[in-house]
């Protein structure tokens, strides 16, 4: 059943995000009163309108931040599960003082002429279809990543950002935290000597998702919806919430999750873009059940000049360096640790370090400001690709089993027809662009 909120037409918004309900939430927007005072003059309304598409885990946490800042309404929210929608209805409303509408298709929310931006935050096989098609009903978008499900996809963004005129940012909080620039700063800034080995990882002890026979879909979810452009296929619970992403069809594995994140900062860092040549080493070594990602994994991206390294696992909580998710980066006169706690340098005779700020408030505040401003953000679109497109490398060497390698200016593997085709996907009707089958 729908929640049932209504809001107080005497308690307007402005008063509500400035009571203690405001503070209760826990989501600082200090920082975008004065932005949405000062860029906002010159536009029809002083609140950005804002939908946002899969509100299950990060789509609703993005939801409450947005929600939480003075500069923007977010008007409404969609999900094919409605248990879903109708927590995140309320923890929304919570936040703003007002209630955002529910859709069950994302449709209605491009369709919509009163919204300005769009966050998607579906699973990973939705993410370029779903982009092309709000920029084309005139969205700006905040694309969750990784922002492609296969490389080709990549330029089809590009071209349909360009052609509408679009601003787009990516979910690589990194790119706007203080900790982290200051920390790139610092390996830019020779201290660490000559770096030429970056390291990039994460262990945790996920628990294992057994194995599920196929079942009837809950009546709540609208399961073809969700598939969207993927084969179509049974419902199972092993590739639906939260497991999707250990499924090929869905998702991109580890390298997908935590990967997109942590190679970002080891190339921001050593200022590199896609690398030469790729190896993968791994498998399903530790768990025996439905996911068909790899448990554990090693890539090498080879550069011309340094060598940059993934490693994950699923089944341990004891990382590199200490930490459980992070990049390193190794000098001939120093080492430099980040994770989003913060970071420190090592084997120098000055111990230098900073602690970590709120990445999740600034992210979002960069995106607002950026689309009154029609500016490019932190984490634009290119960004977001790069990174993407390493760990869809990183997946298509670990699945070939050998080392490839990768021609940047072709974007195409050299002399290897079959692991070329992996760099395109498969759309069932109606989800289908030229270009993208």
């Amino acid at each position: 059943m729908p929640v049932d909120v209504v809001e107080d037409p005497g308690f307007n918004r402005r008063q509500f995000l400035g009571s203690s309900a405001k503070n209760a939430a826990g989501v600082a927007a200090a920082g975008v009163v004065g932005l949405a005072e000062s860029v906002a003059r010159g536009r029809p309304s002083d609140v950005l309108r804002m939908g946002v598409v899969g509100v299950r885990n990060q789509g609703r946490r993005l939801a409450k931040a947005f929600a939480a800042s003075p500069a923007v309404d977010v008007i409404a929210l969609c999900d094919v599960d409605q248990r879903v929608l109708d927590v995140a209805r309320k923890e929304t409303c919570d936040v703003q003082g007002m209630l955002p509408r529910a859709d069950r298709d994302f449709r209605r929310v491009l369709d919509d002429d009163t919204i300005d931006a769009v966050v998607i935050a579906t699973p990973d096989h939705w993410h370029a279809v779903m982009a092309v098609m709000a920029c084309q009903a005139g969205k700006d978008v905040y694309l969750e990543i990784p922002v492609t499900h296969a490389v080709a996809e990549g330029s089809q963004i590009l071209a349909a950002a360009a052609d509408h005129g679009r601003v787009i940012q990516t979910g690589l909080q990194q790119r706007n935290s203080a900790h982290f620039r200051s920390a790139i700063d610092y390996v830019r800034s020779g201290q660490l000597g000559t770096v030429r080995l970056a390291k990039a990882w994460t262990a945790h002890a996920r628990k294992s998702i057994g194995c599920h026979t196929d079942a009837a879909c809950p009546s709540e979810v609208d399961y073809d919806l969700w598939l969207g452009p993927a084969a179509e296929r049974n419902y199972n619970p092993n590739r639906f919430h939260h497991n999707w992403r250990w499924n090929w069809d869905f998702g991109s594995g580890e390298l997908g999750n935590w990967g997109v994140h942590m190679l970002d900062v080891a190339c921001w860092g050593l200022e590199v873009g896609l690398p030469q040549r790729i190896a993968a080493h791994g498998g399903q070594f530790h768990f025996r059940d439905d996911r068909q990602t790899p448990d554990t994994l090693s890539v090498q991206f080879s550069y011309e000049n340094c060598l940059l390294i993934w490693e994950h696992r699923q089944w341990s909580n004891h990382g590199i360096e200490g930490r459980s998710a992070a990049a390193a980066f190794y000098g001939d006169r120093g080492v430099l640790v980040v994770d989003r706690g913060g970071w420190k340098v090592y084997q120098t005779p000055q111990a230098m370090n900073a602690a970590g700020q709120n990445l999740l408030n600034d992210h979002c505040q960069d995106f607002v400001r950026c689309v009154l401003e029609r500016s490019v953000p932190a984490a634009d679109i290119h960004t977001g690709l790069t990174a993407s497109t390493m760990c869809h490398l990183g997946n298509i060497a670990f699945r070939a089993g050998r080392e490839l390698c990768w021609d940047t200016e072709a974007e195409r593997f050299i002399a290897d027809p079959t692991a070329n085709q992996r760099l395109s996907g498969s759309y069932r009707a109606p989800w289908v662009f030229p270009g993208l089958g």
